[in-house]
């Protein structure tokens, strides 16, 4: 008959027990994140409301053989942003902007004929390089990239004054933070500034050839995955 006190009988359960449960977390702690899991959390959508600061231009242009000078004096709305970000690693970012706007450009001193304001929907594409700094300000992460793409102007039914659509090469360049409120969503604030070609929609009389700017402040949030 063996002879083991109590107190060892206990303990030997107990190892035997706890030995199992170890064994599981360890194997737990040593599974890898699989691929797909890594890349999901390198991607963020962002969804921000933007103010759109657009700036006037001016130019000459030969109505009737006459030189005119003519003013474009686009409207100033707000519209939303849609981003969505893949991040490798602090210095290495890219984005795809989904931007809308809608608002009338405004052609002086046509007036109402032939044409005066165009209202319009702008729809802008653009990919674009993101850099995120690697250190934290009181738990703000700061942003900057630039890119390009393209910017749709397509004049709408009711008062685009039968004018056809046009592409314009974009430009942009863009700053901003981001916060986050949990594990998975965040707060942005960001500046961005656009570079394009004034439209003139295809119309000899518009083409004011000017290269023009918008500005866009913006508020929103994002989900991290």
């Amino acid at each position: 008959m063996l002879n083991v006190s109590r107190p060892s009988w206990v303990r030997n359960v107990v190892l035997c027990l706890l030995l199992p449960a170890a064994g599981l977390t360890a194997n737990a702690q040593a599974t890898p994140q699989s691929g797909l899991d890594r890349q999901l959390s390198r991607l963020d959508i962002g969804v921000v409301a933007s103010a759109i600061i657009n700036k006037d231009s001016n130019g000459t242009v030969v109505v009737n053989t006459v030189p005119t000078a003519v003013n474009l004096h686009p409207g100033n709305t707000v519209g939303p942003l849609v981003t969505i970000r893949y991040t490798k690693s602090p210095y290495l970012g890219f984005e795809f902007n989904y931007a809308y706007a809608r608002y009338t450009q405004t052609f002086t001193p046509f007036g109402a004929a032939p044409v005066g304001g165009v209202q319009q929907n702008a729809s802008e594409y653009t990919f674009g390089y993101v850099a995120h700094f690697p250190r934290e300000f009181h738990g703000i992460a700061p942003f900057a990239g630039g890119g390009a793409g393209t910017t749709a102007f397509r004049p709408t039914p009711g008062g685009g004054e039968g004018l056809s659509p046009q592409a314009r090469a974009t430009y942009y360049y863009n700053v901003g933070g981001d916060y986050m409120l949990n594990k998975h969503f965040g707060a942005r604030a960001e500046f961005r500034q656009l570079f394009f070609k004034a439209p003139d929609f295809e119309t000899n009389y518009l083409t004011i050839q000017k290269h023009t700017t918008e500005l866009q402040p913006g508020f929103g949030f994002f989900f991290r995955f």
